[in-house]
């Protein structure tokens, strides 16, 4: 699997939960879910934002 790939998984599990988290529950919960959910979408996109490193190929 690509790196991209695992971003781009990572964002939209994120986005499910802060969906999940803003319709279907309420009070405290909501918020954890939420905050939860917004975080996993940050650290896709910047994991998404960051160079990648290679190794170079050994002989």
């Amino acid at each position: 699997m690509k790196p991209t790939t695992t971003s781009w998984v990572v964002t939209g599990l994120g986005a499910a939960v802060t969906t999940v988290g803003a319709t279907a529950l309420s009070g405290p919960l909501a918020a954890g879910a939420i905050g939860f959910g917004v975080a996993h979408m940050v650290l896709g996109l910047l994991d998404m934002a960051r160079p990648t490193i290679r190794k170079r190929e050994e002989r």
